[in-house]
């Protein structure tokens, strides 16, 4: 910054008065891209004002120093982002009307107004100041001819679980893990790269990828606060990708990436009106992303339709030696999904439809009837299936497994992490010498049952894990015998209203265990509005089966085109 004249300075910085503030007082920090705070929200909005003004400066500098630079493009026409695609995108970059950083601009504006005032999402955590020089040097490559594909130049925002090896964080969103500057990118952000990703930033999430208490809230972490859901603002997203829900829902970036362990993708993005792919454990690498368990985790894509997170999907696969189950993986996963993206997919096509999901709420189970209907409008075959029951037989054989391999998993990230604890031992005590910021509505009780599990040599933990693995048969077997192309039915219901004081609350049916503890892939598509609450459409099926899923997800979409942009209602009445 030192480079830069005073001049340029008072221009940038005139824009707001709290800019001009913590500039003067903590300029030192500011070129460091560190945060100040003051309890567990302060800090957030001002950072993201002043990776704004920074990353405009970054590229008037870098514009000096290469005169062959594309334009910045502040002179580009007002870009409309709600809802946009990211096909469109591109074609608005191809003919020239946009840029990169135009666009990549256009959403920081957009975070300010929508994520940081106005509404008030509080879904992003943090904004990358290198953001305008990836795009810049992205629009360099764009004009001289070297396109890298579909995400070319295409701003997204990834969970603050997924490692970055740039100047911003990784968190899980615990105050515990300030000052974690990743060493290098996960295997993933390598790939997106590598596709053309301009890396906009990271979401909030519930921390810990809600695996701390029993009685959280989703959407809360200590370092990043309450995010909310856009389309009723006093409930929240759901799941631990909570920040990538809200952020996709409400266009603050192209598209999002989530992480799932059971849920987390496919349930903000139902709760959202979304898009969310589960992909089999093994598509997507997990090195490099903050776990929980080695046997379900796995990243994902969240965005407001089918194609654009197909994109985004295949541009994420790769083997990776320092992940082994992605070998299982070679010979079963594409560069490109978008050839299954086939409007008449479902024409005899045979669905498995969870049968406990036709009893319930009225009107839930109404959109489910209708998506049932519209399916067999477009030539595909309804059958009730009973997933349920044989589920409920593991009893908590998940929790088990989940419990002991967050010890080990977590163990090892925070041996080598550059945060304020090492271990989970260390986790806990800082948390509990910390309670006020860290703890001040739920505690940590699934942290300490997790501390105070044995080895992965542990009679408890073989016992378990052979249980969940051995529902993969029961699924499997299910398919053959009812000859069917997919199982199907509600992914969950509604956004639940913020309640910090009791946490969440059972809202209904789910349908992302099944998929979750096998490892196979599951998309869910928004399927309607339960009194203004986006409800989601489950297609989940065997290992490595994303092809067809998408096909089914693809078709439905376009039969039905339930998404609908949130309009930020305060309340429901």
């Amino acid at each position: 910054m030192g480079s830069i004249g005073s001049s340029t300075f008072i221009l940038l910085y005139s824009y707001t008065l709290i800019l001009a503030f913590v500039f003067k007082k903590n300029q030192k920090a500011m070129n460091r891209r560190k945060f100040l705070r003051n309890g567990s929200l302060t800090g957030i909005g001002i950072s993201t004002i002043g990776v704004a003004s920074l990353q405009a400066a970054v590229s008037n500098q870098a514009r000096k120093n290469n005169p062959a630079a594309i334009d910045s493009g502040m002179k580009a026409p007002v870009l409309e982002l709600e809802e946009i695609s990211v096909t469109e995108l591109q074609k608005k970059m191809q003919s020239g009307e946009q840029t990169s950083v135009s666009i990549t601009k256009a959403y920081i504006t957009r975070i300010e107004q929508i994520d940081r005032s106005g509404p008030g999402l509080n879904a992003v955590i943090e904004l990358n100041p290198d953001a305008i020089q990836i795009a810049q040097n992205l629009d360099i490559e764009r004009k001289q001819g070297k396109l890298r594909g579909p995400l070319h130049g295409i701003p997204i925002l990834v969970k603050d679980n997924i490692s970055t090896g740039d100047q911003m964080m990784t968190t899980a969103g615990s105050l515990a893990l300030m000052g974690n500057y990743a060493k290098e990118d996960a295997f993933l952000i390598k790939q997106l790269r590598k596709a053309g990703m301009v890396l906009l930033g990271k979401t909030n999430l519930s921390e810990w990828a809600n695996f701390r208490s029993s009685h959280s809230c989703s959407g809360w972490s200590s370092r990043g606060g309450q995010t909310k859901c856009p389309y009723i603002l006093n409930r929240n997203p759901s799941g631990s990708s909570a920040g990538s829900g809200s952020a996709a829902a409400a266009s603050l970036s192209a598209l999002c990436v989530g992480s799932e362990t059971d849920g987390s993708i496919v349930s903000p993005s139902s709760v959202n009106a979304l898009v969310g792919i589960k992909p089999t454990v093994g598509l997507w690498s997990r090195t490099g992303i903050i776990p929980i368990s080695a046997t379900q985790d796995t990243a994902g894509p969240m965005g407001r339709t089918v194609r654009d997170a197909v994109i985004l999907l295949g541009a994420g696969t790769g083997i990776d030696e320092n992940d082994p189950v992605t070998i299982t993986s070679a010979g079963k996963s594409l560069n490109d999904y978008t050839a299954f993206l086939l409007k008449d997919g479902l024409r005899g096509k045979r669905l498995g439809i969870e049968k406990t999901h036709l009893d319930g709420n009225p009107d839930l189970v109404a959109l489910l009837r209708a998506a049932m209907k519209s399916m067999e409008d477009q030539g595909a075959t309804m059958v009730e299936v009973d997933v349920a029951a044989p589920l409920k037989l593991l009893g908590n054989a998940e929790y088990q497994v989940l419990l002991y391999e967050f010890k080990g998993g977590l163990n090892r990230y925070l041996t080598a992490a550059n945060g304020n604890v090492k271990s989970l031992k260390e986790l806990i005590a800082f948390n509990l010498q910390n309670e006020k910021k860290m703890m001040p509505f739920f505690k940590q009780e699934i942290l300490v049952e997790s501390e105070g599990k044995g080895g992965m040599d542990s009679k408890e933990y073989t016992d378990a894990l052979g249980k969940t693995l051995g529902f993969r048969k029961t699924l499997l077997d299910l398919i053959a015998v009812n000859n069917l192309d997919a199982l199907s039915g509600i992914t969950n219901g509604p956004a639940c209203c913020i309640d910090l004081a009791n946490g969440d609350y059972d809202n209904g049916p789910s349908l992302s265990t099944p998929a979750a503890i096998t490892g196979f892939p599951h998309i869910t598509v928004p399927m309607g509005l339960f009194h203004g609450l986006p409800i989601g459409l489950s297609f989940y099926g065997g290992p490595y089966t994303e092809s067809a899923l998408i096909t089914l997800a693809y078709s439905f979409e376009q039969a039905t085109m339930k998404r609908v942009k949130p309009p930020f209602l305060k309340e429901l009445i």
